[in-house]
């Protein structure tokens, strides 16, 4: 397949046979490991079956939202096509919702799709959001959808445990949390990792972080990389005392994702140490094809 942007043409690869455990980032596969292992969690995911969030939330997406195909969004259908020959995943249906907010998330464990909102394709262009499609694709080669469901759903689920167990609900849920908000933000990384296999060029994902963590439309042609790699810096460099560092974890603790700049951090290590070339079998620097 050729990728085919502007003034670009690029002749994407792809990785047969290619696993999650591949490029799933270590912190992902070890806060998957933890939060199995927490009392309770075994129950929260069968509450989340057993009220079926995910078919009410799917008949909600298809009676509210656009769904892309080879003729409605004809180009973010493409990508979706690319993203799931060269991840090796079976081709899940992808939605457009109007939002002003830039977001994009993958809902459905038996049957996942893909909703980006109007604000965020806005937001990025055309490689851009090709990345943002291929983040979505590695939660499901990674199987993180069902502790997706169970997270955008914890609130809820939480509630009806707290009623069913005259109050301890509430005991559960603050065991529960907070591990699984942390597997949320390092599943993150793994699905940054298969977004990067996808558009296969480190300025797409750095371009793709900028904007998210602030890169207004009218403001973003005087944003600089380097710049934005030296703010990384920065906030490593405030971890020097321990009062910082019960800082960050006090502002982090209920986020769903990864601050931008540090998800760029993490994947510019990993282009460094090697990853992303023992898979690709090229250099960034160097045009694919």
């Amino acid at each position: 397949m050729t990728q085919n942007t502007g003034n670009k043409r690029r002749k994407l690869k792809t990785y047969p046979g290619l696993r999650a455990a591949d490029f799933m980032h270590p912190w992902d596969v070890k806060a998957t490991d933890a939060l199995r292992r927490v009392p309770g969690f075994d129950k929260l995911v069968g509450k989340v079956m057993e009220y079926s969030f995910e078919r009410v939330f799917y008949l909600q997406n298809i009676a509210d939202n656009v769904r892309v195909t080879d003729k409605m969004f004809p180009r973010l259908y493409r990508y979706l096509r690319w993203g799931c020959s060269i991840l090796g995943v079976d081709e899940p249906e992808l939605y457009v919702s109007m939002d002003p907010q830039p977001n994009a998330y993958t809902y459905g464990h038996k049957r996942p799709f893909i909703i980006v909102t109007s604000g965020l394709i806005d937001m990025l262009d055309e490689e851009e959001r090709f990345y943002v499609i291929g983040h979505e694709l590695g939660h499901i080669k990674c199987e993180h959808v069902l502790y997706t469901v169970v997270a955008q759903n914890i609130a809820a689920i939480l509630d009806v445990i707290g009623q069913a167990t005259l109050g301890l609900g509430a005991l559960i849920g603050g065991a529960l949390a907070l591990p699984l908000y942390d597997w949320y933000r390092k599943a993150e990384l793994s699905a940054d990792r298969s977004a990067l296999l996808c558009v296969q060029d480190k300025d797409v994902a750095m371009r793709t972080f900028m904007k998210l963590a602030g890169g207004a439309s009218k403001l973003y042609a005087e944003m600089d990389q380097d710049e934005f790699l030296r703010q990384i810096r920065a906030y490593e460099d405030a971890d020097e005392s321990q009062l910082n560092r019960a800082y960050k974890v006090l502002i982090t603790a209920f986020r769903t994702h990864p601050f931008p700049i540090m998800r760029a951090k993490h994947l510019d290590a990993w282009i460094e140490e090697g990853g992303f070339q023992r898979l690709a079998g090229f250099d960034l620097g160097d045009e694919p094809g």
